[in-house]
């Protein structure tokens, strides 16, 4: 979007004529290029940050980062678009951002050294930990009902979930594939999970 149309004559004021509190001036004059929805553009980016937070969801998700996976980035991202609670790194703090296109700066992360920090943290918060993961003991997704109150762990793509991870977990959940190949994307599954709890509980308006 280049500038606010009509120039700053036409910006949004308030009746003593400052600039109306979420928009930014900067943004205003030179022009929004951020990939955020309509309604958010020329906000300032506390402003954005700050609605967003009056009603995100008590879904959290996180993603054990041993490898520097490129598809962390692409997990949050889609965590970004579900506007989930917050999102956790386990393992290295420096994660692949590439994937994210900079959504992660609208949301809320947590850093755990390992899984134990994690499972730690959900106990204490009230958390049910919910690993994913097409392993022998793993449950369909699609028979299964996700906690509102959960965090969805995800793998490498490749190795999969950690030992400790599918082992601290209440439960571990699979998405049922039909075709040849034996797993599906972690960015993919990571988009379909989350769905799958919007489905449940977000309270989508009938069209």
């Amino acid at each position: 979007m280049g500038p606010w149309p009509g120039g700053e004559d036409a910006w949004p004021r308030e009746a003593d004529g400052r600039v109306s509190a979420p928009y930014d001036p900067e943004l205003l004059a030179a022009g929004d290029t951020r990939n955020v929805e309509d309604r958010y553009r020329y906000w300032r980016h506390e402003a954005i940050v700050a609605d967003l937070d009056t009603r995100r969801h008590e879904l959290h998700v996180a993603v054990e980062n041993w490898e520097h996976d490129f598809n962390i980035g692409s997990i949050i991202r889609t965590a970004n678009a579900f506007n989930v609670g917050a999102f956790h790194i386990v393992g290295r703090r420096r994660w692949n951002r590439r994937g994210a296109m900079v959504t992660d700066r609208y949301q809320h992360e947590h850093h755990h050294a390992d899984v134990a920090d994690l499972l730690a943290w959900a106990r204490e918060n009230a958390y049910t930990v919910i690993a994913v993961d097409n392993v022998p003991g793993s449950v369909p997704l699609e028979r299964f009902d996700l906690p509102r109150r959960c965090v969805l762990v995800f793998g490498q793509e490749g190795p999969g979930l950690s030992a400790e991870a599918l082992a601290g977990a209440r439960a571990l959940v699979h998405i049922t594939q039909f075709g040849s190949t034996r797993s599906i994307n972690a960015g993919a599954a990571a988009a379909i999970t989350m769905h799958a709890w919007i489905r449940q509980y977000a309270g989508i308006p009938q069209g």
